[in-house]
């Protein structure tokens, strides 16, 4: 158990998860606080996260929460600052929140895309800016995108969706250049077809559940609970030289 604490374990680390309300985001919150990371959640929902924190609680870990709405410039600043100034620098960071506008390309507004950019791309890119730099003085940090299979084939009304999560992929790559040099790893994960309140729309179709659930290798479709010990690998010791790289966590769905 040392060793395997020494390895995987987050004790003494604090992690702001973005997202981390619901969903896969609050999967990696939950898993990260068992592995004994102080976490931060950052959404919009107050509600939501403060079911989050209790379950942090309840597994003896330490959670707070923070609302903001990432789509808005002002309130990511804002985050930044209450972050740094009430929590401190943090030593892991995962974005996770997303914006899931997908009409038909024809139909995607100028809003649409503003919006979604702003929440699936912009937010990530200045909080690594915010915080990257100060992981890499410090000599260690993780950075955990949290991007799509959109990013690499278009289905499903992908627009700038798909457009923002691609520009996810090559953001972490140029956050793995600039900093993993000083001990900060940045990495993707990318989900296959995951049951979330993001996707319900999606598992609202049994047609549609049962094609997709039958491209994969396991036989099945995501649950936000496949994603919690992969989140504790990328932001752990056992991923000091693992970065630029995308990890499909998707059942086989990508490989078919």
């Amino acid at each position: 158990m040392s060793y395997l604490n020494e390895v995987f374990g987050l004790r003494g680390r604090t992690a702001v998860v973005t997202g981390g309300s619901s969903g896969i985001g609050r999967a990696m919150a939950v898993a990260l606080g068992r592995a004994g990371a102080r976490v931060l959640v950052v959404a919009r929902r107050e509600a939501p996260m403060a079911e989050v924190v209790a379950e942090l609680r309840g597994y003896g870990a330490v959670g707070h929460a923070i609302s903001a709405d990432l789509a808005d410039r002002a309130a990511v600043a804002a985050v930044i600052d209450k972050i740094i100034c009430g929590y401190g620098e943090p030593d892991v960071l995962i974005n996770s929140a997303g914006v899931n506008r997908r009409p038909p390309l024809d139909e995607l507004t100028e809003d649409d895309w503003d919006v979604t950019l702003a929440a699936n791309l912009t937010a990530p890119f200045l909080l690594g800016q915010a915080f990257g730099p100060r992981m890499a003085a410090r000599g260690w940090g993780r950075i955990i995108n949290v991007v799509s299979q959109q990013a690499f084939r278009a289905y499903g009304n992908s627009g700038a969706y798909g457009a923002a999560k691609a520009g996810l992929v090559g953001l972490t790559r140029s956050q793995a250049e600039a900093w993993s040099r000083h001990g900060v790893c940045c990495n993707a994960i990318a989900p296959g077809v995951v049951h979330t309140p993001l996707t319900e729309p999606v598992f609202a179709d049994p047609a549609t559940v049962a094609r997709h659930a039958a491209r994969t290798m396991i036989g099945r479709n995501g649950v936000p609970q496949d994603f919690g010990a992969c989140a504790i690998f990328l932001a752990s010791n056992a991923a000091v030289a693992v970065t630029g790289q995308t990890l499909f966590v998707d059942g086989g769905y990508s490989a078919t």
